[in-house]
Formats: C-alpha cells, sequence, structure tokens
C-alpha cells in the first residue's frame, strides 16, 4: 500500500512553537491558549495580522528545526514501513514566506524531516519521497502521479477536490475534533495510534 501524507498541521505540530516564538517576541498580552489558533487570533484582534503573516514565515524557516511531531507520527512510520507499506510525503507550501525575509521553507521542511523522521539512527524516508509542492492543485497533480493508495490531511478541501483521484482513499487528521460533526463522508483519524487500525478497517 502506498500511503501518502500531508506535512504541516498533519505530521507537525506547530501549536507550542507559534506561542513560544510569539511570546519570545513580546507579541502576547494577557493570558493565550498555547495553540496556533489562539495565538492567530490574539494577534489579528490587536490588528496585527501583517506580524502574524511574518511570524509564520519564521517558525516555517529558521525555528522549524524547534517542530515537533504528533505524538506517535514516528510510531507509525516505523509500523508502516515494517509492514512493507510505502510512505511518501506529499505537501503544498510557497518556496518564500508571503512577507519578511525570503527564507527557503521548502529548504527547512527538508532539513527536518531528515533530523525528526528517523529509523534505526537514519532519515526513514528517501528524498525521493518526500515532495513540496507550491499549489494546492500540484500538490494533487502529484498524489496522483505518484498512485497513493491512501491519503492523510488536515484540510477537508484537498481531500474533497473534484480532481483528488476516486481511488484514493481519503483519511481527515482532526485531532482536535474540529470536523467531528460535518464532512460525513470522509473517515476523520483523531490520531497517528488510530491510523494503522483505520486502513486496516
Amino acid at each position: 500500500m502506498h500511503i501518502g501524507l500531508d506535512f504541516d498541521n498533519t505530521i507537525v505540530s506547530y501549536d507550542s512553537l507559534v506561542h513560544r516564538v510569539a511570546e519570545e517576541q513580546g507579541l502576547l498580552t494577557g493570558p493565550v491558549a498555547r495553540n496556533k489558533v489562539a495565538v492567530r487570533d490574539h494577534l489579528r484582534a490587536k490588528g496585527l495580522e501583517q506580524t502574524w503573516i511574518e511570524l509564520q514565515g519564521t517558525i516555517y524557516g529558521p525555528r522549524m528545526e524547534d517542530a515537533t511531531a504528533f505524538p506517535g507520527f514516528l510510531d507509525f512510520v516505523g509500523a508502516a514501513l515494517s509492514a512493507g507499506h510505502v510512505v511518501s510525503i506529499v505537501s503544498h507550501k510557497t518556496i518564500h514566506p508571503f512577507a519578511g525575509p525570503p527564507y527557503d521553507l521548502h529548504a527547512s521542511a527538508r532539513r527536518w524531516i531528515a533530523t525528526h523522521i528517523m529509523r534505526n539512527g537514519l532519515p526513514a524516508l528517501p528524498t525521493d519521497r518526500i515532495f513540496f509542492e507550491t499549489t494546492k492543485p500540484a500538490k494533487i497533480a502529484r498524489i496522483d502521479a505518484i498512485g497513493c493508495d491512501v491519503f492523510v490531511d488536515d484540510l477537508p478541501e484537498i481531500l474533497l477536490d473534484p480532481a483528488m483521484p476516486a481511488t484514493v482513499r481519503k483519511l481527515l487528521f482532526d485531532p482536535e475534533s474540529h470536523y467531528i460533526d460535518t464532512y460525513p463522508g470522509l473517515t476523520k483519524i483523531a490520531g497517528w495510534s488510530d491510523l494503522l487500525g483505520a486502513l486496516d478497517a
């Protein structure tokens, strides 16, 4: 089985890092929940949309190495590879941030994968199984081109896009149950420990 995985907010959790960097930069006033959405909403409420955009560039660029994988992800990769599955990462992100210094966001993500997704002390995924596209249509085209049997993403609009191949089994990664009462046609995954069981279902 060929398992395709989104990257940002599916493999990598940014909640604690976004809060930490915003705190380091003195952007938080009063208590703000330790998650990405709460920090974003806090900055927008203060009229700091541009600051929020630049903060994301910092997170996905030079601070990327401080991000962490969602719990259970590394165990999932090990189990999937041991079971003989092929695992690919297919993500979409711009090469440079929309604002602020022109960090290479693709290079930062690739470095994170090489140093954080390890198996037996070596990178678990070869570079030819890692794809960063710059647009959503290009991402979906890549999923089709490499022949994914399953794709896991946190964005319903990717999974439900008419261009997504009908043969791909679509799994919505939703650890905070944002979509528990919506998208009844999608199988929802609450965490990586649930995924292998869902694949066998």
